[in-house]
């Protein structure tokens, strides 16, 4: 029979000011704080690579996500190795990496963020705080298997499972506190400094009153210092990271940003709007710009109310500017607007910019808002309606792509009356061909006969948004009104043509599959 402690050096037991075993759960109950706030420090990583770096399904949902955890989990290797070197000095090794860990993973949110608002480029530093990050988590298990052994010479076995039970609930706490308190309560950048003061007092506790007997008098100076540095840092940030944020919304939006708000959904800000249009941003793109957003909105909805509209259903459209467009029929009986985010509604319904230019849409007694995801919503048949409006972010975008499924196309088919028409915005025509020409795909294979048509921007704005007006069997005819500024349709053979051209403007690429739940398909 091998012994089991033939392996393990011979190490002296530590005197504690506690018994043996209330310093084993003293110890566990660190791992467990630890655990938690590392798993913040990734999810936080994630998270911004998501907002800050990329927005296409391809790219922020698979690309960033898996370089942050990949080079994290990689360096969790590297750090347990490293750690074997600490080994003899373990309290103090401890005690060091917990006040690093604390202000790297504390400060890295302000950091990348203002590498993306005054540099503009942050994939480095991204790689780099996930390396970072990563080593330092991955060093502390070991550290924390040697003074636990040093407490108490119980089996090893038992101790590996004790210490990677509270890991694991650690991290299950700290998985569940991000996106339902830190995120939505404090931000992504408070949040993340609180976390590296948990951290680093968990830590430095542990270390300076646990274990204070097994350190000589240098080693606690220098480990107060240090965590009394850190912690310190941490304050003075946590003090100034709303003028922080100023100035970073500042650098990236302008000068005259008016609000901005996170509202649990997704970070509204609303600039300009004093001496000219305001432009509404969600997390970081430009969803309505206040110069030629008539353009968008009376492409959006116009085509499609040519025909019986009585009932109109909004799918998105928070802002009330679709709404606006709708409630220029008089003839229009209700009109049921589903948006997610109740923040961008209380905007559209109280900004004293946002709510002129959308004629008060939501002050006449036949809107109803709705606060659902699209999706949900209509799984669950709510009756008919005439026409029904997509008023949703570009398909790219990582959260929209199930909006603009088979699956949800499937649904939107439920609730269109006989003869009921559906318009999609489906993004740009120009540079994102494949995207569009796929929404088209998909609504074809969810039994909808589609007409493609484009608007475009004026000269000061020179957008180009890309639209579906679709029905049950045949496309609708489109019916332009000409009138509209910026408002055209493309050249039916062009739309027609069988030959490829994913680089020439409004030509129908063949044979795309359609996007399903499984299976996006809008990342080009």
């Amino acid at each position: 029979m091998i012994d089991r402690h033939v392996s393990s050096p011979p190490q002296s037991v530590v005197r504690l000011p506690v018994r043996p075993d209330a310093g084993r759960y003293l110890v566990l109950a660190a791992v467990f704080v630890c655990a938690a706030c590392g798993l913040v420090y990734e999810l936080e990583l994630v998270a911004l690579a998501s907002y800050l770096i990329g927005d296409s399904v391809t790219q922020a949902s698979v690309t960033q996500a898996s370089v942050v955890l990949s080079v994290m989990v990689f360096a969790m290797g590297i750090g347990s190795l490293l750690a074997k070197r600490l080994r003899c000095r373990a309290a103090v090794g401890f005690g060091l990496l917990e006040a690093a860990l604390a202000l790297i993973g504390g400060c890295s949110a302000m950091v990348l963020y203002a590498f993306f608002a005054w540099v503009g480029e942050s994939r480095l530093v991204l790689v780099g705080f996930s390396l970072a990050i990563g080593v330092l988590i991955g060093a502390e298990i070991p550290l924390l298997m040697s003074l636990i052994q040093r407490i108490s010479r119980r089996d090893a076995e038992g101790t590996v499972a004790d210490l990677f039970a509270a890991d694991y609930v650690g991290a299950l706490v700290g998985g569940l506190a991000f996106p339902f308190l830190l995120l939505p309560w404090l931000g992504p950048l408070t949040g993340a400094l609180l976390t590296g003061a948990v951290n680093a007092v968990a830590g430095g506790a542990l270390v300076l009153w646990l274990f204070r007997r097994d350190l000589t008098a240098r080693s606690r100076w220098w480990l107060l210092v240090a965590n009394v540095t850190v912690l310190a840092l941490l304050a003075t940030a946590t003090v100034l990271v709303d003028d922080f944020e100023r100035a970073a919304r500042s650098a990236v939006y302008g000068q005259q940003v008016r609000v901005a708000v996170h509202t649990g959904v997704q970070e509204v800000v609303l600039t300009g709007g004093r001496s000219g249009p305001p432009d509404l941003f969600l997390d970081g793109r430009l969803r309505v710009s206040g110069r030629d957003e008539y353009r968008y909105h009376e492409a959006l909805v116009h085509p499609a109310m040519r025909g019986r509209h009585a009932r109109v259903l909004i799918l998105g459209g928070g802002d009330g500017l679709a709404a606006r467009e709708v409630l220029r029929y008089p003839d229009v009986r209700s009109v049921t607007v589903v948006e997610v985010d109740p923040g961008v509604v209380r905007l559209a319904r109280s900004d004293p910019a946002l709510a002129p230019l959308n004629e008060y849409a939501y002050r006449d007694p036949r809107v109803r808002v709705v606060t659902a995801d699209a999706f949900s919503w209509l799984r669950a048949p709510r009756g008919t309606y005439d026409v029904v409006i997509s008023d949703l972010p570009d398909p790219h975008i990582t959260p929209s792509a199930k909006l603009y499924s088979l699956e949800f196309y499937g649904l939107a088919a439920r609730v269109l009356a006989d003869g009921g028409r559906l318009v999609v915005h489906a993004g740009p025509v120009a540079s994102r061909p494949r995207t569009f020409w796929t929404v088209d795909a998909t609504l074809r294979a969810a039994g909808f006969g589609a007409r493609p048509y484009r608007a475009t921007g004026g000269a000061a704005a020179p957008h180009d948004w890309g639209f579906l007006l679709a029905a049950a069997g045949p496309p609708p005819r489109l019916g332009l009104d000409r009138g509209a500024p910026g408002l055209r349709a493309p050249a039916p053979s062009a739309l027609t043509a069988g030959a490829h051209g994913a680089g020439a403007e409004g030509i129908r690429l063949p044979e795309l599959p359609p996007s399903t739940l499984v299976h996006p398909r809008y990342g080009d």
